[in-house]
């Protein structure tokens, strides 16, 4: 069987027992701030796990694309060295929420493997794994299933700590886990390696296949198992190994799926398709490059970006090892859109941006390595014996991209060796201040949480009558929060949006008799709204009725903006291009900010096309509509999902007229109209390959309009002229400064000029060698270079060094005659000046440039040019 029909085989064998088939979520995982990157099958049902989310399913299938290359689960270093590591990987898992557990989950796997209608695997060829004291799940293997107890294996805590086995599954320090069984394929006696468990079992002749976790804790930072509300399943069954067994291989880059990629691979760099291990890296590593910018993350220097930054620099490094010339990688990206660009259409959209993105970052890394190779080459100049220091090659590698094998390459060329633990410490005190650093690694239960729901009705209203449910008080659950206490009000409903999709959080007041508790934000968790604020007057009680009050000219405003950047979004796309995506967002009540993927600044033209497109749909006046549907009706209305956000099964499309759709449960004006106009003051990046768009609406834009006529009529007036004929004053003042300038420039070449006769009869005699140091403060560096040229030619066989404070810096020019630089360098006189007033410089052994910022040491400075020359003959 092909992977494909695999992939296609697991779906509907568990359509067919009753599971929802549920789309591959992103790689980016949806509002879950404990991830870098979606790396199992359930992340997108965390929260059904936890029982903080419901679904209309109970039971889901999916094969989910998973990107491992970062934080807890990282197999990147083991890419391309074993037949079974990936940085990307396909898993197919069947779920249950609450629903089967155990018994099925095992028969459900079990028939998948063996019956005949399906896989078809040999039973005989299947040992199994259960946590040690998980008796239950090894009475249904041994009792019910019937697989004999020789080839049943139990695995304690073997990784030095309670529940740390491989058969103890967690999704990170916190969260779902639980134990669960495993399911090995047998290989044979041909291959070498031992079952689990044994000392032997890191070989391939035993492969896992399928793991059962059965999810019945959630565990927080203190490390404690708390039950979860009903015992779940996950299962994940990686694609590419069951792959193999089907083919009859022994390593997943013999898949059908992999071949074409090799070749592919192969043909771009040049090489021969032997299978080596660098190939494979390449072939690897350009699925998980593609999913990724296919998926909105684009190279940087901090978190997804720089592990996908790492792995494009992983693959260019290994494409060089086989010899490729020049940019190749980008070029491997239609075979992979060839590949799986069926069961994942975003490769299909994307591809041509997926291609920019790689040739550009390829290009990069080109230059930075250029760099790295000049501080390599100065290091081991200066190197004292035969050892490269680690902190060296951490340099190399942290700020240049310069992997350690090539290091340790260029080093062993030279009989030298590497300090390998040096560079480990160097990175293990990186990974810590990373650690430190991340927001993936926060507790997932240390926000508020609350098992009821709040009922959203702010859609329609900005006021109404609701129920206490919960209190707050520095994140701890009170029953009374008492005048002047800052806290957060859990309320049963409200028409108080909760920030998300980068709208803010309404902000307002919640009155209860003489209580008056002042909302300052909302935000959410799970399916509770968080009214965050203080309590001016009274108490408020759990259980007590309130009245709520959203500021409904903070709201309108705010609803303004985040239509406008609809519109936005919208335009965007059609005047850049469809590689254009929504990085994030802010929208409040002043101003709209909008982040979006382009490689280049956008050209004025561009942005007056931008406010032209937006302006006339607003002046177009059309209704701006809602609609409640599924992900996947949303999706054939052409509907954009916005950056980083999760969607449930129902979704809201919101759309205006024709120009834009998308998925938005954020508040919005009712008509585009509403939004009166748009203008945008401001464009630039913000990180490679993201740009920011700042725009203002309605009274607001209106307003800086207005500012900017007053400051145009205020420069009018300066040059005496009008806003109609101000164009022409300006020219003519800036004529006038033209000409006043180069008459400044000639009177001071004159000036100089008339200097040099007098300076020239000043120069010392130094072993025959005319030496000239002077100090005229006031002359600029353009003006010290023609001094310099003309003294040049007036002294002949001449070292000069001229210096000037000017505009409260030291500025520097030194010069050395062409019949001397063999001996004397004009650079190197001038590093030694600049250094003494506290800057650098350099420049050709004839002429040189420096200055620096201590005006007080330019004398000494000057002073050092006659030892300079007396040492240099």
């Amino acid at each position: 069987m092909k992977s494909a029909e695999i992939r296609e085989a697991f779906l509907r064998f568990f359509e067919e027992q009753g599971h929802t088939r549920v789309a591959s979520s992103s790689l980016i995982p949806g509002n879950d701030p404990t991830l870098l990157f979606t790396n199992a099958g359930m992340n997108q049902f965390k929260d059904c796990f936890l029982g903080q989310e419901k679904r209309a399913y109970t039971r889901a299938v999916s094969s989910q694309k998973c990107v491992r290359a970062g934080g807890k689960h990282n197999d990147l270093e083991n890419v391309g060295y074993t037949a079974r590591h990936h940085t990307f990987f396909e898993m197919l898992g069947n779920f249950s929420f609450g629903d089967y557990f155990k018994r099925d989950a095992i028969t459900y796997a079990w028939n998948f493997l063996t019956s005949e209608k399906w896989l078809n695997l040999p039973k005989e060829k299947l040992w199994v794994t259960v946590y040690a004291s998980d008796d239950e799940a090894y009475d249904i293997w041994t009792k019910d299933i019937g697989v004999p107890a020789e080839r049943m294996v139990r695995i304690g805590d073997n990784k030095g700590a309670p529940y740390a086995s491989d058969n103890f599954w967690t999704m990170g320090d916190t969260g779902p886990c639980g134990p669960c069984t495993e399911i090995f394929y047998d290989h044979g006696a041909d291959i070498w390696g031992g079952p689990p468990g044994s000392p032997e079992e890191d070989g391939d002749r035993y492969i896992e296949i399928w793991n059962n976790v059965f999810m019945q804790f959630n565990r927080t930072a203190d490390g404690v198992l708390h039950p979860l509300p009903a015992p779940s399943v996950d299962t994940g069954m990686g694609l590419e190994r069951i792959s193999a067994v089907l083919q009859h291989v022994h390593s997943n880059y013999e898949i059908d799926l992999f071949q074409s990629l090799l070749s592919a691979s192969a043909k771009a760099i040049g090489c021969t398709n032997d299978a080596q291990a660098s190939l494979k890296v390449v072939a690897d590593h350009i699925r998980s490059c593609g999913f990724l910018i296919a998926d909105g993350v684009l190279p940087s220097n901090e978190g997804r970006g720089y592990v996908l930054r790492r792995i494009i620099r992983r693959a260019c490094r290994h494409g060089n090892k086989l010899g490729a010339k020049g940019s190749f990688f980008y070029q491997i990206v239609a075979a992979l859109v060839a590949e799986m660009g069926e069961a994942f259409p975003e490769l299909k959209s994307q591809q041509a941006h997926i291609e920019r993105v790689l040739k550009a970052e390829e290009e990069q890394f080109a230059k930075t390595l250029e760099q790295g190779l000049k501080i390599l080459e100065q290091d081991l100049a200066e190197l004292k014996g035969d050892v490269v220091p680690g902190d060296v090659v951490f340099k190399l590698y942290d700020t240049y991209g310069f992997p350690m094998d090539l290091t340790g390459d260029i080093a062993r060329e030279r009989n030298l060796t590497i300090d390998e633990e040096g560079f480990e410490r160097e990175m293990e005190a990186q990974r810590v201040r990373a650690r430190s650093a991340s927001s993936f690694g926060m507790d997932y239960n240390s926000l508020v949480k609350v098992d009821v729901a709040t009922e959203f009705t702010g859609y329609t209203a900005h006021s109404g009558s609701a129920k206490i449910v919960a209190l707050y008080k520095d994140g701890q659950s009170v029953d009374v929060l008492s005048e002047g206490e800052e806290g957060v009000v859990v309320l049963d409903q409200t028409p108080f949006y909760a920030e998300s999709g980068g709208q803010i959080g309404d902000c307002g007041f919640l009155q209860a008799g003489a209580a008056r508790f002042d909302v300052r934000d909302t935000t959410k968790t799970g399916g509770a709204f968080l009214h965050h604020g203080v309590l001016d007057s009274g108490s408020l009680i759990v259980g007590a009725p309130v009245e709520t009050h959203v500021d409904a000219d903070v709201r309108h405003a705010t609803s303004l903006n985040h239509s406008a950047t609809h519109l936005l979004h919208a335009a965007l796309r059609q005047v850049l291009g469809e590689h254009v995506q929504q990085k994030g967002s802010l929208v409040d009540s002043q101003r709209l900010r909008f982040d979006f993927s382009h490689f280049e600044a956008i050209k004025p033209e561009q942005l007056k096309a931008l406010e032209d497109i937006v302006n006339a749909e607003i002046r177009k006046n059309s209704l701006v509509e809602t609609e409640e549907t599924d992900i996947e009706t949303a999706k054939q209305k052409g509907a954009m999902a916005l950056f980083g956000e999760k969607y449930g099964d129902s979704v809201r499309v919101l759309s205006m007229g024709d120009f834009s759709v998308e998925l938005c449960g954020g508040i919005h004006a009712t008509r585009t109209g509403d939004i009166g106009l748009l203008k945008i003051i401001s464009e630039g990046g913000v990180a490679s390959g993201v740009r920011r768009i700042e725009a203002l609406t309605g009274a607001a834009a209106l307003a800086y309009l207005n500012a900017a006529e007053e400051q145009l009529k205020d420069a009018a007036n300066l040059v005496k002229g009008s806003r109609d004929n101000l164009i022409d004053k300006l020219s003519a003042v800036l004529e006038r400064n033209r000409l006043l300038e180069k008459q400044l420039e000639q009177l001071q070449a004159k000036a100089a000029s008339a200097a040099g006769d007098d300076l020239s009869a000043s120069a010392l005699d130094v072993k025959g060698v005319k030496v000239l140091a002077v100090r005229l403060d006031g002359q600029d560096g353009k003006a010290l270079l023609a001094l310099v040229d003309q003294l040049k030619n007036k002294l002949g066989r001449a070292v000069i060094l001229l210096g000037s404070v000017h505009e409260e810096k030291v500025v520097l020019v030194a010069g050395v005659t062409k019949d001397l630089t063999g001996q004397l360098k004009a650079g190197d006189l001038m590093k030694q000046a600049a250094a003494a007033v506290g800057g650098k410089g350099g420049g050709r052994p004839d002429m040189a440039q420096g200055g620096g910022v201590d005006a007080g040491a330019l004398d000494a400075a000057l002073a050092l040019t006659v030892p300079f020359v007396e040492q240099g003959l």
